[in-house]
């Protein structure tokens, strides 16, 4: 995990701009949160896998909370955008296409470990905004965006929500038939 992008980082330390390496420690950070969650990440492990100081983490971001932000709202983005070019050209089955799009999403960069830790710690006063404010993107491009009534919009959500847990469980990798049917179904309706 770390070592991607300590390579990145030390390689190129001196010749990259700030932003570049704000946004590579954003990078490592989220595989950091995903691997750990919110609670058990520090910004020492953070610092260790972005191949920098720890004071330097801190100093670009504040902390850990304000970078926990910035990797939940760049993780929304990252939906987002691809919940866009899913619909691009207008699909038949919209709603399908965007739980295929999402899924692949959450498979590739473990977006669905983000938004779990995001809403499980809500109850902090800095992400429970972010996380609220984030779900209700969603659920405005699911309505305004994507045209879905609002009974659709919710079992589209619901249905999240429970590939999440799935995916964070790792059940699609369980050998009981019930689990397997589950997973069978659930999956099903995103084409995934």
């Amino acid at each position: 995990m770390s070592s991607r992008y300590s390579v990145r980082m030390t390689e190129h330390a001196s010749r990259i701009s700030g932003a570049a390496r704000r946004a590579l420690t954003v990078e490592a950070a989220t595989d950091v949160f995903a691997a750990n969650g919110y609670s058990g990440t520090t910004t020492d492990q953070i610092a260790r896998a972005a191949g920098i100081s720890q004071p330097y983490v801190v100093r670009m971001f504040g902390g850990k909370e304000a970078l926990f932000v910035e990797v939940i709202r760049q993780s929304l983005d990252r939906i987002l955008a691809s919940f866009s070019a899913a619909l691009e050209p207008k699909p038949a089955q919209p709603l399908a296409a965007l739980g295929a799009a999402y899924v692949t999403l959450a498979r590739e960069q473990q977006v669905h470990l983000i938004l779990l830790q995001a809403f499980a710690a809500s109850a902090d006063p800095a992400i429970g905004p972010t996380a609220r404010a984030g779900f209700e993107t969603l659920l405005d491009f699911l309505l305004h965006t994507a045209g879905a009534s609002m009974d659709e919009a919710e079992a589209f959500l619901a249905r999240g929500m429970l590939i999440n847990t799935l995916m964070a469980i790792n059940l699609p990798e369980s050998p009981t038939p019930d689990a397997r049917d589950l997973v069978a179904q659930v999956f099903a309706s995103t084409g995934s």
